[in-house]
């Protein structure tokens, strides 16, 4: 049983898509998912790709993904990266895919110079959270998440 990481190929937004659902379904937000295969293959793989994302396969068969962004942070100087994705298969859960995954952005940041890798875990995801605090994961907790969209960014672009 071998375990490898790589970069998501041109081709493969359907592959990436199905991540998302699979994730969004483990979430219960899979009524939030309006993305399209070819609105992952534009993101993924148009000329200026301002997302990327990295592969787990299992004995050669797509088994989790990780999909992420460079951020900037001002206080550092310095670009960092945003997970927005970590997902893998249930059935292959427990065979350290994830931190496998998790290892591979940690080893990018090093190599790149970026002092932060950061994302959100919902509240109630605890088997999530346990995860995170056994890397070594730090909740933020001095800071809470704000989202504009919709009406409310519609009317604020239109004051803009």
């Amino acid at each position: 049983m071998t375990l490898s990481i790589r970069p998501a190929r041109p081709g493969e937004a359907g592959l990436v898509l199905s991540f998302v659902r699979e994730l969004a379904e483990y979430e219960k937000l899979l009524h939030e998912v309006v993305a399209s295969e070819d609105d992952i293959a534009e993101s993924l793989f148009g000329e200026s790709p301002r997302v990327f994302c990295d592969i787990a396969e299992w004995d050669g068969e797509p088994v989790g993904f990780a999909l992420w962004f460079y951020t900037y942070s001002t206080f550092r100087g310095r670009h960092g990266i945003w997970l927005e994705d970590l997902f893998v298969r249930s059935g292959q859960r427990g065979r350290g895919i994830g931190k496998a995954l998790m290892a591979q952005l940690a080893k990018r940041c090093v190599d790149e110079d970026l002092p932060r890798l950061a994302w959100w875990v919902l509240n109630w995801n605890e088997p999530s959270r346990v995860f995170y605090r056994s890397i070594g994961a730090k909740a933020q907790d001095e800071w809470t998440v704000k989202r504009l969209e919709g009406e409310a960014l519609a009317k604020l672009g239109a004051a803009g």
